[in-house]
């Protein structure tokens, strides 16, 4: 199981959100170069990076930070946050990020999402945010009215391999992983490769998670609130 550090970005700086609420953002250092350098010298290569700005804005207000942390420290970097069209997905990748995260343009431009995956399968992800198993979107206000099923197959036959699942009423809350949703989600679509995010509070979700079979886990605030230190995190990974 891949272990997968978070850093979220919101003006410059590394932060994290309750339940995705800006007001609620905790600081934890101000220069996201130093965060991921931390990251690089436990042994991690590939890191997990969320524009806020460009989530919330539309405009990749970090993207000159992400490049830092791709050029001078050499790292593979998977990325979302303000992807709202084919070419805001082309510029990322042409910037070097090796994976890009959609999650409302796939709702909402799915046809502009079908042009992504026809010509980047293998490095899009699609992100999909569940609130009481439905898929949610625009900043989690809103569900979509069809089943979940419906809404994959699709996607999976332009050539959707990996999806980045959170559980919303768990994210940023250290209450947990849900064992059960991303069990239930590699058992019914087995040849995708899922990625929990959401929740993680100590090393016994690392242990809970590894029985999943799931391709991997992205921690951020279990670290940040030094519940889960960066060995016990490297114990668990592998590429």
């Amino acid at each position: 199981m891949r272990v997968i550090p978070a850093i979220d970005l919101l003006d410059g700086q590394v932060v994290r959100l309750h339940k995705g609420d800006y007001k609620e953002a905790t600081i934890y250092n101000d220069n996201p170069l130093d965060e991921a350098q931390k990251f690089k010298e436990a042994g991690f290569r590939h890191i997990h990076i969320v524009d806020l700005n460009g989530a919330k804005e539309g405009n990749f207000v970090n993207l000159k930070h992400i490049q830092q942390i791709i050029d001078k420290l050499d790292m593979s970097v998977q990325t979302g946050g303000g992807i709202r069209s084919y070419e805001d997905a082309a510029k990322l990748i042409n910037h070097g990020v090796s994976n890009i995260i959609c999650s409302s343009m796939a709702v909402k431009s799915p046809e502009a999402w079908g042009q992504v995956l026809d010509n980047f399968s293998k490095q899009a992800i699609l992100g999909m945010d569940l609130k009481d198993g439905k898929v949610a979107y625009g900043g989690w206000l809103e569900t979509l009215d069809q089943s979940l099923d419906d809404f994959l197959q699709p996607m999976f036959e332009r050539g959707l391999s990996t999806i980045l699942c959170t559980d919303i009423s768990r994210d940023g809350t250290l209450e947990g992983t849900n064992l059960e949703l991303y069990q239930s989600l590699q058992e019914t679509y087995p040849d995708i490769q899922f990625i929990a995010s959401g929740g993680v509070a100590s090393v016994d979700d690392f242990k809970q998670l590894s029985k999943a079979d799931l391709f991997g886990v992205v921690v951020g605030r279990a670290y940040y609130e030094q519940k889960i230190s960066l060995e016990e995190m490297m114990k668990y990974h592998s590429d």
